[in-house]
């Protein structure tokens, strides 16, 4: 056992998110507001519902645990650096997928150890009848729980390419010749489009083998995730050095292009080194 979080306090995280993710869903199926922020990226009324509900649900179970969330994203470096343990969260990753209404958009929450996402869930409310949910420890495992019940997740190795094409999933939003580049580089793949982090919890239950990312990204819209994939069995690594990603590290809180993959493999590793050269 890792000690991170006890079984006690994973399942009421785990009611708290979807009990957040009800609220959003009430305000997805009406018309709402629409803002835009500093940065010109859309801010709705479920981005702040879900933002209260999360961080009143970990202010109450964990009180001397300090929170990092988009919606409050200006804390100084100077002040986070200090953090050994904090709660990284996207109340709602996938804001232009709710305005769109295709139902890809998520919840998230991450705990965060000395620059390691080490517990995560991602809440995908629309899918299915009572949303879907993907959760991690590291060091434990991984699960999902859908509409069939919960059930231990983990990543695949990686098929013989001739037999059964790699499966690499790119962003719904956020296209880049550098993502074609990379595919068109590997054995012979098939691409699967998705928004938000569901696209890491692809890898993560064994549903796509690889997710380059080569585009911007903040840490909290990936943390949940990279906890969820590394306690399934994969990685998320820095798409130029492939060292784990780390949050944390710096005052940005911008992530570098990233990889996750259930697998390591050369052939992939020199696509990603030729795509982004």
């Amino acid at each position: 056992m890792s000690g991170y979080l006890s079984s006690d306090q994973c399942d009421q995280l785990l009611k708290g998110v979807r009990a957040a993710g009800r609220q959003v869903l009430a305000i997805y199926d009406r018309e709402f507001t629409i803002e835009t922020k500093q940065d010109d990226s859309p801010l709705t009324e479920a981005d702040m519902a879900s933002h209260h509900a999360l961080v009143a649900l970990l202010e109450a179970l964990t009180p001397d645990v300090p929170i990092l969330s988009e919606e409050s994203g200006d804390i100084p470096f100077t002040t986070r650096q200090a953090w050994s343990r904090y709660w990284l969260i996207d109340p709602l990753d996938g804001t232009k997928e709710f305005i769109k209404k295709n139902g890809e958009f998520t919840l998230n929450v991450a705990l965060i150890e000395n620059g390691e996402p080490v517990f995560g869930i991602v809440h995908a409310p629309v899918l299915g009848e009572d949303g879907t949910t993907w959760w991690g420890q590291v060091g434990e495992g991984a699960w999902k729980q859908a509409d069939t019940g919960v059930e231990p997740i983990q990543v695949r190795k990686l098929p013989d390419a001739a037999i059964e094409p790699w499966r690499v999933v790119g962003s719904r939003s956020h296209g880049a010749a550098e993502f074609e580049a990379f595919c068109a580089d590997l054995p012979a793949n098939e691409r699967v489009s998705m928004g938000s982090s569901l696209k890491l919890c692809l890898v993560a239950e064994g549903v796509a083998d690889l997710y380059p990312r080569l585009a911007p990204t903040c840490e909290w819209d990936t943390a949940a995730a990279q906890a969820v994939v590394v306690a399934a069995g994969g990685e998320v690594l820095n798409a130029r050095s492939l060292a784990p990603l780390r949050c944390n590290q710096q005052d940005s809180v911008l992530n570098p292009y990233f990889i996750v993959c259930g697998e390591r493999d050369v052939r992939w590793e020199l696509a990603l080194t030729k795509a982004l050269s």
